[in-house]
């Protein structure tokens, strides 16, 4: 049965994960994520499934390793210098092909810096933050509902490519208060027979991602390779704003994506041809839908709340087809429609106009 309730965006990953089927979390408080952790000690430990508050964040991911490999759905969650802390464990999960959920609520950085929202971390998430050739999916809400929707998303992906899947989700989108639809989501749960269940009456199972010999650890290797490409071909996911007749198409994910909706409808309001394409999974990266609007429009705005890191994907996307420019804020600090708007309108100006 559905019903709508306000929740936090924390919370609504909380319940995500719940409605999914999580068995097991593992977690550590910091902030502006540590409502999910205390969403998750009520409610796992109410439904009789596994809640630890580990000792650190190094420690929760690898409690995540051991019960991924005896086959439970597993979830942690952290905010930036926590996922840091992670990425030795995240990059071994991947390795081992093991499934797990990871969330991080990102806060401003580098190093400590504040707890106000920011998208400082998607080098670090969509480009493996830690060591080897290892990538996660990566999924990216605009809004509380998809921050639900998407983490019961993510347990039916790390399933079903035996990978960790990343939901990357700034500290707004964590803090943020708006109703939710708390539909019925059903599972899809796979079997799993390379679990480390007990080996009686079978061959044994060994996870691991070490292999010392070269000649045995390229394969492997490869064999990840392909698992990603099919990821590539499969999980692109993706949301458009009246890009069909634009010259000037914002892109940005996350919060930075509902200013520009606002900046957008500005725009409309003034005569100007402004679309928005928002990525929802960040890896794979929607590339051939970026290079297909490189057709028509002019150019390309990026907006993100960090120095620039979306905009280099946007900018291999866009193949040189049309120029790519920036608009951002820094260290927590938050855009406005009305900055976004002012950009719009410089480069409209650059560019002999957007009428």
């Amino acid at each position: 049965m559905e019903s709508k309730v306000l929740m936090k965006g924390n919370e609504a990953i909380g319940e995500g994960a719940i409605r999914a089927g999580c068995q097991a979390y593992f977690g550590y408080p910091i902030t502006p994520q540590t409502e999910l952790l205390e969403y998750m000690s009520h409610w796992m430990i109410e439904l009789g499934r596994v809640f630890v508050q580990a000792e650190s964040e190094i420690a929760a991911i690898n409690m995540c390793y051991g019960a991924a490999a005896a086959g439970a759905r597993v979830m942690t969650s952290s905010s930036s210098p926590g996922i840091s802390l992670k990425q030795e464990g995240i990059s071994y999960m991947a390795g081992a092909e093991l499934p797990c959920v990871i969330v991080n609520v990102v806060r401003g950085g580098p190093g400590l810096g504040n707890i106000a929202p920011a998208q400082g971390d998607y080098f670090q998430a969509t480009k493996g933050g830690g060591h080897g050739d290892y990538r996660l999916l990566v999924l990216a809400p605009a809004s509380v509902q998809e921050a639900m929707d998407l983490t019961s998303l993510a347990f039916d992906l790390a399933d079903k490519y035996r990978n960790p899947v990343m939901l990357l989700a700034d500290g707004l989108i964590g803090q943020v208060m708006e109703p939710v639809h708390l539909h019925d989501w059903t599972p899809q749960f796979v079997a799993k027979p390379w679990a480390l269940t007990g080996a009686a009456g079978r061959e044994k199972n060994v996870i691991k991602s070490i292999y010392l010999q070269p000649e045995k650890m390229e394969p492997h290797v490869q064999h990840l390779q392909r698992k990603y490409a099919q990821m590539r071909s499969d999980e692109v996911r993706y949301a458009e704003m009246m890009v069909a007749d634009a010259d000037i198409v914002l892109v940005a994910y996350g919060t930075a994506s509902r200013v520009c909706q606002t900046a957008l409808k500005l725009a409309r309001s003034e005569g100007l041809r402004v679309g928005l394409f928002r990525p929802i999974s960040l890896f794979p990266f929607p590339i051939q839908q970026i290079s297909d609007l490189a057709k028509s429009a002019k150019m390309f705005l990026v907006a993100e709340l960090s120095s620039g890191q979306m905009v280099e994907d946007v900018r291999l996307a866009a193949a040189g087809k049309v120029p790519v420019h920036l608009v951002s804020r820094l260290g927590g600090m938050q855009l406005t429609p009305e900055e976004v708007l002012v950009a719009i309108k410089e480069l409209g100006g650059n560019e002999g106009g957007a009428n």
